[in-house]
């Protein structure tokens, strides 16, 4: 089973919001089957048309998987079980309900070879994962201060060292937001080090030394030769 983590089809603002839109309807013109991710808590969901903005609904059948309900009262839950006979109730948090999701999305695909190595989980390097847990630390400890502005960029990845040497970059649009990151006497950012490095040893398994910077690109969102750098691809304008 090969499951593809798309961004949101948002309703895009600039060059890096168009990208992102794009890589999500690339995904859905190439699945199976599409999981139609719901916050239960948040109330009722619309269709999937209707949320994404959508021209057409996808080729493939959609499953309406509504999360979180570990956070709603039972008698909810029951509302919901009712309401939506066919979605799926889960709770990602502890685990409710993925394994009967897996199976049920397992029987809508079709039998076919491996597509990739047997032993192989994720077609992204490592440099990736490394990345985006870097970039996730600091959105964990900035929370709304610097949102969708951050980007991170690992430069120098040293896996002959003892330990493992990494060096990474988080970029930022604005000065004022460099300072943010760094906090008052580089305090913030030792903390993101810190923490993401934790999350970093787990993932190479072997003890690491992170060097952390923060740098300004002004503007990334809207570059794209910026965004293409950070691996988002933009659509392709139709030719005249």
């Amino acid at each position: 089973m090969i499951i593809l983590d798309t961004p949101g089809l948002l309703e895009p603002r600039y060059a890096l919001h168009r990208a992102m839109r794009n890589a999500a309807l690339q995904a859905l013109d190439d699945a199976d089957v599409v999981l139609y991710l719901v916050d239960a808590v948040l109330g009722e969901p619309v269709p999937l048309e209707e949320a994404a903005a959508l021209e057409r609904p996808p080729k493939a059948p959609v499953v309406l998987v509504l999360n979180k309900v570990d956070q709603l009262r039972p008698e909810r839950v029951t509302e919901l079980s009712t309401r939506y006979p066919a979605a799926r109730l889960v709770s990602a948090a502890r685990g409710d309900g993925v394994g009967d999701l897996f199976t049920h999305v397992a029987g809508y695909l079709p039998e076919s070879p491996f597509l990739y190595p047997e032993d192989e989980i994720s077609t992204q390097s490592m440099r990736f994962f490394v990345s985006e847990l870097v970039r996730e630390t600091a959105l964990e400890q900035l929370e709304d201060e610097v949102p969708y502005s951050l980007a991170c960029e690992v430069e120098e990845f040293r896996e002959e060292r003892t330990p493992v040497y990494i060096r990474a970059v988080l970029y930022v649009e604005r000065d004022s937001q460099k300072r943010i990151l760094i906090g008052a006497k580089g305090a913030r950012i030792r903390d993101i080090g810190r923490v993401a490095r934790g999350k970093v040893e787990v993932l190479v398994g072997s003890p690491v030394y992170l060097d952390l910077w923060v740098k300004v690109l002004a503007n990334w969102r809207k570059n794209p030769r910026s965004l293409d750098r950070f691996g988002y691809r933009l659509p392709q304008e139709p030719r005249a």
